[in-house]
């Protein structure tokens, strides 16, 4: 692997810390430009509908997430170059969310894997262009929900 390469994936991962810092943060106007106009997010698994642009993105995700503490994280990322404007990853995830308790106050813990691609725009910038989050484990104030538990 050669230098430039190493570089573009370092690019890559600077983005997707950028993506899970600016959600935690609440930076919303920073969090949606990490996004292709078109990106294809897919969390279907999780009752989510399938949401076809970063501005139907903007419109969803933070409205669920209005006082509620996150704490995202990706680890282990394995990002291919697949052209000189493309590129996919995946990320081993865990997420925490904490709900105020005038919501409930409950807590979820979630881990799994993100199937990502990536696309490099005219100014060098890479952008997320699809996301796709696959669940592995959840659990709601420490019992699991998914996969459901056979009793």
């Amino acid at each position: 692997m050669d230098i430039s390469t190493l570089v573009e994936i370092e690019k890559i991962r600077q983005l997707k810390a950028r993506y899970f810092r600016t959600m935690d943060q609440k930076d919303w106007p920073a969090w949606e430009q990490v996004f292709t106009k078109n990106v294809l997010i897919d969390t279907t698994q999780e009752g989510s509908p399938l949401i076809n642009s970063r501005q139907e993105f903007r419109d969803f995700l933070p409205p669920m997430l209005e006082g509620v503490k996150t704490v995202h994280h990706g680890h282990t990322s394995e990002i291919t170059l697949t052209g000189p404007y493309s590129a996919t990853g995946i990320w081993a995830m865990e997420d925490n969310l904490w709900w105020p308790k005038s919501a409930g106050g409950g807590h979820f813990w979630g881990t799994g894997w993100y199937f990502e691609k990536y696309e490099k725009q005219e100014n060098e910038e890479w952008l997320i262009a699809e996301l796709v989050l696959r669940r592995i484990r959840v659990e709601m104030n420490g019992k699991q929900t998914f996969p459901p538990v056979n009793s």
